[in-house]
């Protein structure tokens, strides 16, 4: 399978040695070209031997001298230099399947790349993978592999994925282990199917891959309100996620008495439905797990603590507002009370937004729309400037998941918003209106 070359950059190695656009590329000393990870690997080499092919069916080879980290200078028509794998699973938890109708379409699309698994940590089921893919992640030692395992029953698995080889996948994560391929689980956990017995099964069977396995998250499933013929499921309860914290405190103690590391933790969430109080940042180590809402409060609460012994106060009058999720918001008056240990002449409103858009059981912060910020904020008197968290955005930072933009929200509100990253030097800065907060100060 050839890749067609798009550009070719200016002033690389193979603008150099005569690649043109238009061109396919085949291999690289030898080694087939698929994909970005093949063409990634391959070329790190400093000798290589490049065969191309042309419109007309031609083959020619050219060779390159370059550094051995140096990039070749290849642009191709997509990033994966194919398209992107989707999921064939129908998983009784799937967040996609619960979306309303009416939304991006991007919003829709499954993912379930191994690519991007190790390219930008999506986590990947294990069952879209052929041989052929299995092996060049041992072959190239590509790690680390992100895994949604959720149970390591294969039974229970098939059930929870509604796909009869998910079992069998469980296979492949041990393939991965005795290669030492570094893998991250997350377990989704619902609520009467893979938690108590099942959960420590799961821990058990994980443990035996360690060190392997090298982190292991737990988070509660999220239900919206638009589960309409979907699988019947619900919420943790106050004692069920009780005994999950007290089950992976059980393996964690043992993990870090054998190696040194916890290795599994449970999201936030779980500390919140059960009413626990979250732990210091030091609990959590090098916050494996961010991604998965792992410590995020707890490295939150550090940074804004660290921030407010560097600021030199008083500082200006000012009048800030933020939004957040109801789970959120207890800890952000937490933080709110500190500053007002420091500071009279800052006023900070922080807003809780119920999610009338997923529904009243979804209370994180990264799944409140613009335009439940809007309804619940339109008239309220919000001083300078809204922080909005930017947890709320895509990744280009311009639409909430509703199709909401920040210019919306700003014309209704008729305020300007200030997207802050969950970090608690640039959110302190953010409400005192200074941008000169720094960890490295």
């Amino acid at each position: 399978m050839a890749v067609k070359i798009i550009s070719v950059h200016p002033d690389g190695p193979a603008y150099a040695a005569g690649i043109k656009a238009g061109e396919m590329l085949v291999s690289i000393n030898g080694n087939e070209i698929v994909d970005i990870l093949d063409y990634r690997f391959y070329e790190t080499n400093s000798h290589l031997t490049i065969e191309l092919q042309d419109a007309d069916n031609q083959k020619r080879k050219v060779s390159i001298r370059k550094g051995e980290y140096e990039s070749i200078g290849l642009e191709f028509e997509t990033y994966l230099m194919d398209k992107q794998h989707s999921c064939r699973n129908q998983c009784i938890f799937c967040f996609i399947d619960q979306l309303p109708k009416g939304m991006r379409e991007s919003l829709y699309f499954k993912d379930d790349d191994s690519r991007l698994s190790f390219l930008f940590g999506n986590y990947i089921t294990l069952t879209n993978l052929s041989e052929h893919e299995i092996n060049r992640i041992i072959e190239m030692h590509i790690s680390p592999i992100n895994v949604s395992v959720h149970t390591t029953n294969p039974e229970l698995r098939v059930k929870m994925m509604h796909n009869r080889f998910a079992g069998e996948a469980l296979k492949i994560l041990k393939r991965f282990a005795q290669a030492e391929i570094k893998i991250n689980c997350q377990l989704v956990l619902c609520p009467g199917i893979n938690d108590g017995k099942e959960l420590r099964r799961t821990l058990t069977d994980l443990g035996e891959m360690c060190p392997s396995v090298q982190s292991i998250a737990a988070v509660p499933v999220g239900l919206t309100c638009h589960r309409e013929n979907l699988f019947p499921l619900r919420t943790f309860q106050k004692e069920e996620a009780e005994a999950v914290i007290d089950l992976i405190q059980e393996f964690g103690d043992s993990f870090a008495r054998k190696w040194g590391d916890r290795i599994v933790y449970h999201a936030d969430e779980f500390y919140q439905i059960a009413g626990r109080p979250i732990p210091d940042a030091e609990f959590y180590g090098d916050f494996a797990q961010l991604e998965n809402g792992v410590g995020l409060i707890a490295s939150l609460k550090q940074e804004f603590y660290d921030a407010l012994e560097m600021v030199k106060f008083p500082v200006r009058a000012r009048h800030i507002s933020s939004v957040t999720g109801m789970a959120a918001y207890p800890f952000l008056c937490g933080l709110l009370d500190e500053l007002r240990r420091k500071c009279d002449t800052v006023k900070w409103d922080i807003y809780p937004i119920p999610n009338d858009f997923f529904g009243h059981t979804i209370d994180v912060t990264g799944l409140v729309t613009g335009g439940d910020i809007i309804r619940r904020l339109r008239g309220k008197d919000l001083g300078e400037a809204l922080l909005v968290p930017s947890v709320m955005l895509r990744h280009e930072g311009d639409l909430f998941l509703d199709g909401v933009s920040v210019a919306d929200v700003e014309r209704e509100l008729h305020i300007p918003v200030i997207c802050v990253k969950n970090d608690g030097y640039e959110l302190l800065g953010a409400v005192i209106g200074s941008d000169k907060i720094c960890q490295n100060q």
